[in-house]
């Protein structure tokens, strides 16, 4: 079992920048691919970007050049750096960990609002 739990979301203008926190708890952190993904009101969820437990960072095209994830495993941590944010990025955003190939475990997520 991993128990993962987001914090840094909030209300942000256009423009500026976020950083999302994942931590982990459970198991060894380090096996496991972390993703983060979204949900915006009444659309459906869509991947953001996600790490391997090597460093190898997959992001979607919608934030690609914005946003940066990455993660410490002496941590057990997975960040999402968000710059550059637009209103269509408003969303709730969870963390994912994935263990053999399919995202198992979720957090409760976390709210990020961008004003224009």
């Amino acid at each position: 079992q991993v128990q993962l739990v987001e914090s840094g979301g909030g209300s942000v203008q256009a423009g500026g920048s976020l950083r999302l926190s994942c931590k982990a708890s459970g198991r060894t952190f380090s096996r496991y691919v972390m993703g983060w993904f979204r949900q915006a009101p009444e659309k459906e969820r869509e991947f953001v970007a996600s790490i391997s437990f090597e460093g190898v960072t997959t992001v979607a095209r919608s934030v690609k050049g914005r946003f940066t994830i990455s993660r410490d495993n002496a941590k057990s941590t997975a960040v999402l750096q968000m710059n550059s944010l637009k209103p269509e990025d408003t969303a709730r955003y969870y963390c994912a960990a994935a263990g053999a190939g399919t995202y198992d475990w979720w957090g409760q997520g976390t709210q990020v609002t961008v004003s224009s």
